[in-house]
């Protein structure tokens, strides 16, 4: 079992940038790829970055490539998400997630799943 929890959203203008924090614990967090997902009012859960057990391998959803940063404190248990440039698309509840091993795009590849943590990025 691993348990998640995201802290560090929260109301932020456009152009402006915050930083995401998940914490784990449980299991052994260096054999676990992390992600980053995101969810909008009546719409469904989308990528939005992942790093592989190693920290080798980074994926970025289209819409975040150059803006957002993910990284990952295996000595911490803890995955960020740097989120730069923000736009009011941006605007949703952000969740961690956690799998074995490799990195994964869609929400059913992951095991665990933080609570979220809301962004709104005002225009």
């Amino acid at each position: 079992q691993v348990q998640l929890v995201e802290s560090g959203g929260g109301l932020v203008q456009a152009g402006g940038s915050l930083r995401l924090s998940c914490a784990a614990s449980g299991r052994t967090f260096s054999s676990y790829a992390l992600a980053w997902f995101r969810q909008a009012p009546g719409k469904e859960r989308e990528f939005v970055a992942a790093v592989s057990y190693t920290g080798a391998t980074i994926r970025y959803a289209d819409s975040v490539k150059g803006r957002f940063t993910i990284s990952r404190d295996n000595a911490k248990s803890r995955v960020y998400l740097q989120m730069n440039s923000l736009r009011p698309e941006d605007t949703a509840v952000y969740y961690c997630a956690s799998r074995l091993l490799s990195v994964a795009t869609y929400p059913n590849d992951y095991t665990y799943w933080g609570q979220g943590t809301q962004v709104t990025v005002s225009s």
